[in-house]
């Protein structure tokens, strides 16, 4: 799962990068500090994993991942290739969800690239570049398929697929705020529209606000409403606050978090929104060699499944050997769960759900 980081300069995007990924990324006080993406890689939190571990006495312990892209800051003009917009707009590409980075706090001593705070006009700033370089591609496949129509009327649903998309661009509106059916989804896929990624809008507060009013103020009072009329998730976060999560151990971390009266990091906040937002699970397989978390979509069979491990398993597949998670931890050992009849023998039409212990029957 690849998440793009995006905002625009001195928002403290690469504060957060910084600090839920420990890669060390170049933070500093002025614009297009960052220039080539950096890329951090960051384990997914599964307390089911240790559990298995210790069942199975496994070697080794796999969790799934996420890559978080730490990308250029972003100016007005981008679309038209000001600043770093030609670099911006084709890593921004490469990312399956954008995480948008908002500044929603006070702070003298950071200057903002537009001179005042406005979480709105930050928003709308990206947004609008994003439309804009969307509809340079909409006008150039709305050419190719005008001409494709009159030698194949088959393909003129194609083309008011995309003449929709022009004008919902046109209203300066995302693409991920329209509605296609399963088959009109496909084809709009196949687009790699900027504005049809699906978007988390991350409003960085200061650590004052996090601590005494949970993170609500009048600039993330904006955020959401906004994210609102875009189905868009909001998470708030305080990025400094995240630095200083990452720089302690696991039990100095969660005693730190009781201290501040949060129940989870910023971190955990973003990893659970977007699987939410990609519509994720994870399913495991355990044995003595190791226990290993793998990501899916909701709604996937076993046997692609199956492929995530290897494309040998899927297409040699015969039977998943399935239990859930709790099932299985409830008896304590997979011969009781045999025993008990909880162990089940799942065919092609099985569609894995989140925690699935699976060892799949194949051959090739």
């Amino acid at each position: 799962m690849k998440l793009g980081i995006v905002g625009l300069p001195n928002v403290g995007k690469s504060t957060l990068f910084n600090a839920i990924t420990k890669a060390g990324a170049e933070s500093a006080n002025y614009p297009f500090c960052t220039i080539e993406p950096n890329v951090g890689v960051v384990t997914v939190p599964d307390e089911r994993l240790e559990e298995l571990r210790k069942m199975y006495d496994s070697k080794k312990l796999v969790p799934t991942a996420i890559e978080f892209y730490d990308i250029a800051g972003l100016v007005e003009g981008a679309s038209k290739g000001e600043g770093l917009g030609n670099q911006f707009l084709s890593h921004i590409r490469e990312v399956e969800s954008i995480i948008h980075v908002v500044r929603c706090f006070e702070d003298e001593n950071v200057v903002h690239v537009d001179g005042k705070i406005g979480p709105l006009k930050d928003i709308e700033t990206i947004n609008m570049e994003l439309i804009f370089a969307d509809e340079e591609v909409i006008d150039r496949r709305i050419f190719k398929m005008s001409k494709e129509v009159k030698k194949d009327k088959a393909m003129k649903p194609l083309l008011e697929i995309l003449e929709r998309i022009k004008e919902t661009l046109a209203d300066l509106k995302s693409v991920r705020t329209m509605d296609f059916t399963p088959e009109e989804e496909k084809f709009v896929r196949t687009l790699q529209l900027l504005t049809s990624k699906p978007i988390i809008y991350c409003a960085n507060v200061s650590e004052d606000d996090l601590i005494e009013n949970g993170g609500d103020n009048a600039f993330v009072a904006e955020v959401k409403e906004f994210a609102a009329t875009e189905n868009a998730d909001v998470v708030v976060i305080s990025a400094k606050v995240e630095q200083e999560i990452s720089e302690l151990d696991d039990e100095d971390r969660a005693g730190f978090l009781e201290e501040l009266g949060l129940n989870e990091s910023g971190l955990d906040q973003l990893i659970r929104a977007s699987y939410h937002l990609l519509n994720l699970i994870s399913f495991l397989t355990a044995g003595p060699q190791e226990v290993r978390a793998w990501t899916i979509r909701k709604g996937t069979k076993a046997p692609q499944a199956a492929g995530k491990i290897h494309t040998d398993i899927e297409r040699g597949f015969i039977r998943a050997e399935t239990i859930a998670y709790d099932d299985l931890l409830a008896e304590g050992s997979l011969s009781a769960a045999k025993e008990k009849g909880v162990l089940r023998l799942e065919g092609k039409e099985y569609v894995v759900k989140d925690g699935d212990v699976i060892n799949f029957r194949f051959n090739v």
